[in-house]
């Protein structure tokens, strides 16, 4: 795909469920000035603290499909029988305004994101929880899932745990504020190296 502004990023969050890829997301949201959230589409129920158009789209199955066939998807996944897709339209908003675009995704999205993206433009990670364990219990926590479902969500995580290696960097959760940082260093570490040769550019016509 070709997108015209290659300065902006796209910044990938990947984990198993319970790993805190949500909690993680917004906080980075908060932290940054200059990045959107791509708001996916889903077949899935909306939760009790969810806002439709603001978490995700809540739709049926129809609409979905509907949507899919007419192309306005650039990903779409299935996970626990419920389908996600994310618009092409929320990367050229964003980068039309000049600003960096947050993917909340699983691995299969992330690798078809890659498919049609310059590598340079993306920066994506995968979050780890310390052990299983500890994943257990924070699904335990979230008082979502019932014992069955709980056992389900493990069972799938640890799958998706070993695509964990297609990702640039890998990152352990295990303390919420120090993970948000280290992530935050290493992005603004990426856009400092994409604006700095500009600035030097337009800095060196001074002197001509």
């Amino acid at each position: 795909m070709n997108i015209e502004n290659k300065k902006n990023k796209i910044i990938i969050i990947s984990s198993p469920s319970g790993a805190g890829k949500t909690t993680i997301c917004k906080y980075l949201l908060k932290k940054m000035n200059n990045l959107d959230l791509s708001i996916s589409y889903t077949t899935r129920p909306m939760r009790f603290n969810e806002i439709n158009a603001k978490d995700y789209f809540f739709i049926d199955n129809n609409k979905f499909n509907d949507l899919d066939k007419k192309g306005i998807f650039i990903e779409t996944a299935k996970n626990f029988n419920y389908l996600y897709g994310s618009p092409h339209s929320n990367i050229h908003k964003s980068f039309k305004k000049n600003r960096n675009i947050l993917f909340d995704i699983d691995w299969k999205g992330a690798q078809r994101l890659r498919k049609k993206f310059n590598q340079s433009q993306i920066i994506d990670f995968f979050i780890l929880p310390p052990n299983k364990k500890e994943l257990k219990r924070r699904l335990e926590k979230r008082g979502r899932d019932n014992k069955n479902e709980i056992k389900t969500r493990l069972s799938y995580a640890l799958s998706e745990m070993s695509h964990h290696i297609d990702y640039r960097y890998v990152i352990i959760n295990d303390k919420i504020n120090e993970t948000v940082n280290n992530l935050l260093l290493i992005i603004n570490y990426h856009l400092l190296k994409t604006y700095l040769p500009e600035n030097l550019k337009k800095r060196s016509k001074l002197f001509k």
